[in-house]
C-alpha cells in the first residue's frame, strides 16, 4: 500500500468534516423598464371615469327619450299629488266614548266615526221630554176648560136676551136684568182668563219642545261624521281623551279633490287660462296619463320652492298653477287615492295644440 493509498481515507474523512464552500449571494433581477404604478392607477382611474361618464350619458339619454315630446303650445312642470284634507272636530267639548274607524280606512260621507260621552245631555233631554208631557196636558185641560166656559158665556147670553124682551113687557124685572147681565160679564171673564191660561200653556209648551229639539240636536252633533268621501291620513286622539270644543279628532282627505301644483315661469303662466286642459303623469306610473284641468293661477309671482325641482333657476319668479283631477274619475276608486307621490304636470297654453300621443288620457283604473 502506498502512501497515497493510506492518506485517502483520511482525506475523505476530512472532507465529510469540513464545512461547506461559501456561496457569494448573487444580486437581485432589475425588473424590465416599463411605466411607473403610478400611471397604471392612473389608468383604471380613468377608465372608471368614462365608464362612468359613458353611463351616466346614457341614462340621461333614455331619461329624455322617454319623456312626453312637447310640440308648441304647451307648459310643463313636476309637482306632488295632494288631496284637500278635511279635520273632523268636536262642536262642544266633551270626553271621547268611542272611535269607529282609525287611520288608513276608507269612510264615507255620512258615516260615523266617533262618539263622544253624552250621559249628562241624555239625562237633560229626559228631564225636558216630561216637561213637554206635562205642558201638554196643561194645555189641554186650558182647552177643555175654555170650551166649557164658552158654553157657560153662550147659555148667559140666551137669558140675558130673553130678560131683555120680559122686562119692557112687566113680565120680568130690572134686578134680574142686572143679575143676568153680571153673570154674563163675569162668564166672559172666565172665557178671557182661560185664553190666557191656554196661551201660557203654549208658551211653555214650546218652550220644552224646544229644549227637548236642542238637547236631540246636541246630542247629535256630539257624533262626528265624515264630511266627505275618501281615507282617513291622522287620528289625533284617542278613546277618553276629554277635549275642548273644537279638537281635532282625525284628518281625513278628500277623495273628490285630487291636484298637482306645478310652477311656471312668467312667459309660460301668462297663457293659462282656468279650465285649460292638462294632463299629469305619476313617475309611479309613467304609462298612464291621467287628464286634469286647471282649476287656479296665483294672481303674484313668488319664489319657487325648494321642494320642487324645475329646469331653472330657482331664484326665477315662477306662478302656481293647480291641475284638478276630474272629481268624475275618481269616483268608486276613493280607496286609489294616494298623495305626495311626485310627477309631472302638462298643461295647453294654446286652444289649438293638439296633444302629442304619449299624452292621451289613459282608461280609468278598475275600482278596488
Amino acid at each position: 500500500m502506498t502512501s497515497d493509498e493510506k492518506s485517502q481515507p483520511t482525506n475523505l474523512v476530512a472532507a465529510e468534516i469540513l464545512p461547506p464552500p461559501t456561496v457569494e449571494h448573487l444580486p437581485a433581477l432589475v425588473p424590465a423598464p416599463g411605466k411607473p404604478r403610478r400611471w397604471r392607477r392612473f389608468g383604471r382611474v380613468l377608465a372608471l371615469l368614462v365608464v362612468l361618464l359613458v353611463s351616466a350619458g346614457g341614462g340621461y339619454w333614455w331619461w329624455v327619450r322617454s319623456q312626453p315630446f312637447l310640440p308648441q303650445g304647451f307648459a310643463s312642470g313636476n309637482g306632488r299629488v295632494e288631496a284637500d284634507e278635511v279635520d273632523i272636530d268636536t262642536k262642544f267639548a266633551g270626553r271621547i266614548l268611542k272611535l269607529n274607524v282609525d287611520e288608513g280606512d276608507l269612510v264615507k260621507a255620512g258615516q260615523v266615526v266617533a262618539v263622544m260621552d253624552t250621559r249628562d245631555l241624555a239625562a237633560e233631554l229626559k228631564q225636558y221630554q216630561q216637561q213637554v208631557q206635562q205642558d201638554q196636558q196643561t194645555l189641554e185641560q186650558a182647552e177643555a176648560d175654555k170650551v166649557s166656559q164658552e158654553a157657560v158665556v153662550k147659555l148667559a147670553r140666551q137669558e140675558l136676551a130673553r130678560t131683555s124682551d120680559l122686562v119692557p113687557k112687566g113680565f120680568a124685572t130690572v134686578e134680574l136684568l142686572d143679575q143676568q147681565t153680571q153673570q154674563l160679564n163675569s162668564a166672559l171673564a172666565t172665557l178671557n182668563a182661560d185664553d190666557a191660561a191656554i196661551g201660557a200653556a203654549q208658551h211653555a209648551f214650546a218652550a220644552a219642545t224646544h229644549q227637548v229639539e236642542f238637547y236631540a240636536v246636541e246630542i247629535a252633533d256630539n257624533q262626528l261624521f265624515a264630511p266627505k268621501d275618501g281615507p282617513v291620513e291622522y287620528r289625533v286622539a284617542n278613546s277618553g281623551e276629554v277635549l275642548p270644543a273644537g279638537g281635532k279628532v282625525f284628518t281625513m282627505l278628500d277623495a273628490s279633490y285630487v291636484y298637482m301644483d306645478i310652477y311656471l315661469p312668467t312667459d309660460q303662466a301668462g297663457r293659462v287660462r282656468i279650465g285649460s286642459d292638462a294632463r299629469i303623469v305619476l313617475d309611479a306610473y309613467p304609462g298612464h296619463v291621467i287628464p286634469a284641468r286647471v282649476v287656479f293661477i296665483a294672481s303674484q309671482a313668488q319664489f319657487t320652492p325648494k321642494t320642487v325641482e324645475t329646469k331653472d333657476e330657482r331664484d326665477k319668479l315662477m306662478f302656481r298653477v293647480r291641475l284638478r283631477i276630474d272629481p268624475a274619475r275618481l269616483q268608486g276608486r276613493e280607496a286609489m287615492v294616494r298623495t305626495g307621490l311626485p310627477g309631472m304636470g302638462y298643461v295647453r297654453i294654446n286652444a289649438s295644440g293638439t296633444w302629442p300621443a304619449s299624452l292621451t288620457p289613459s282608461p280609468p283604473p278598475a275600482a278596488q
